[in-house]
């Protein structure tokens, strides 16, 4: 019994020898700055002196199924391998102989944020061979966008969102609410709920409008965004009313093409009315009125042509349309009865050139009459030439009587100038002095013209 006792011990003694190796990583996160340094500590202890074969560091992304990367390995013969990914950012801090297998990474990346995984392998040893870590690079939240998704209406239900397109570790929302005065107020349980970025807001009326803020936080920084939230009623929705405006415009532009097109058919069916040059009451059927004032009948629409002269109404209009279609024939017996007028009154063309030949002969008769008339006319032009002539001698009289005026003219001239001057030469106050003279005088106006020097 003692020996089976033994034998049992010495087979754990050999078991705990072979479960020798331990590796330790002393946290199980780690949390640095985007572009900071970080080391990653690593040990590992075995109950025997020989050497690992293989230490490494590889890293995996914190989703499911994903790849594991290897970024540096260290064999024993002393050869390292580093991984491209991370080439120049890496570096060990080893010492076997203490169990250290430190990991040193420059300049964090988001692209970091991973699982690290130390793995230490002795030969014929067996234990704990790795241990892992997570490495949390802190990014502080970027600006997040906010928005509404539903339509601000009354009655309506709406969410108003908030995202931040960055921020590491994943930030949470929080959201303020005012009013229109800008003061502050509690969102009410039963109208409204928050569930991470959204603000889902039911029952939406007046009361609802004003500003929200949403705040994005983690443990590197938050950032904020405000949104302006104003409830409409359904009827001041801009959408609907374009939509319906442009039906409207539509509608009558539809309505306008319509009656633009009825009333060019309508001229167009008058113009080839009146262009066949007879009226329609000269196809009618119908009687005339005895009333030749009034070639309508009373109790039909009355209607005037350009040459003032009565037309049917439209329904008798219409009805007349039928009746040429069934009445061609005998419309071309009418045209068969003018031909025959117009000989007739060819005949009396004839008749009245006769008469123009007659009056020809007239013609002739007064040309004699106008000679005789030219005869008198040379006679009365030989009185003229006599009348001329004496005419002549009153201008010869004219001429001398002319030149007896022009001497007696100037004789008086010249003695009217001599009496002037004696009278000037004369006058006793010319022998006084100036000055005696100005004072005796009256003022001279002064638009009295200057006194003539016959001298």
């Amino acid at each position: 019994m003692e020996g089976k006792i033994f034998t049992l011990t010495l087979i754990c003694v050999v078991l705990t020898g072979i479960a020798a190796v331990t590796v330790d990583i002393p946290q199980a996160s780690y949390e640095v700055a985007r572009g900071k340094n970080i080391t990653l500590p690593c040990t590992y202890k075995t109950t025997t002196a020989t050497k690992p074969i293989l230490m490494e560091w590889s890293a995996q992304a914190e989703q499911v199924d994903a790849e594991e990367i290897p970024i540096i390995t260290y064999y024993s013969d002393g050869t390292i391998d580093t991984s491209p990914q991370y080439e120049g950012r890496i570096k060990l801090d080893m010492d076997i102989p203490s169990g250290v297998f430190n990991l040193n990474l420059f300049s964090v990346t988001l692209d970091d944020n991973k699982i690290f995984k130390c793995r230490v392998q002795v030969p014929h040893e067996q234990g704990k061979v790795s241990d892992t870590t997570h490495l949390v690079v802190l990014v502080a939240p970027s600006k997040p966008d906010c928005g509404i998704q539903g339509r601000a209406e009354y009655g309506q239900n709406i969410n108003l969102t908030c995202a931040s397109r960055e921020g590491s570790p994943p930030p949470t929302y929080s959201w303020d609410a005012f009013d229109v005065q800008n003061k502050s107020r509690t969102l009410d349980p039963k109208t409204s709920s928050i569930n991470g970025g959204f603000l889902s807001l039911y029952n939406i009326s007046n009361d609802t409008s004003g500003f929200f803020i949403c705040k994005s936080t983690n443990k590197a920084g938050f950032d904020t965004c405000n949104l302006k939230l104003a409830v409409m009623p359904p009827s001041m929705n801009i959408g609907s009313t374009a939509g319906i405006i442009a039906g409207v415009a539509a509608a009558l532009l539809l309505l306008g093409i319509i009656v633009y097109c009825c009333c060019c058919r309508r001229k167009k069916d008058t113009e080839q009315e009146y262009a066949m040059g007879v009226r329609e009451e000269e196809f009618g059927d119908k009687p005339l009125a005895k009333n030749a004032d009034s070639p309508h009948t009373e109790g039909q629409e009355e209607i005037r042509s350009s040459d003032n002269s009565y037309v049917k109404s439209s329904a008798d209009r219409s009805d007349h349309y039928e009746e040429r279609s069934e009445m061609g024939y005998d419309k071309r017996s009418n045209y068969d009865d003018r031909r025959s007028d117009n000989d007739d009154r060819r005949g009396d063309h004839n008749d009245r050139r006769s008469d123009y030949n007659d009056r020809r002969s007239d013609y002739d008769d007064r040309r004699s009459d106008y000679n005789d008339r030219r005869s008198d006319y040379n006679d009365r032009r030989s009185d003229y030439d006599d009348r001329r002539s004496d005419y002549s001698d009153r201008r010869d009289k004219y001429s001398d009587r002319n030149e007896r005026y022009d001497d007696n003219r100037r004789n008086d001239d010249e003695r009217r100038y001599n009496d002037r001057r004696d009278r000037h030469y004369d006058d006793d106050r010319y022998d006084e002095p100036y000055d005696s003279r100005s004072r005796d005088r009256p003022p001279v106006p002064s638009n009295k013209p200057p006194r003539r020097n016959y001298d």
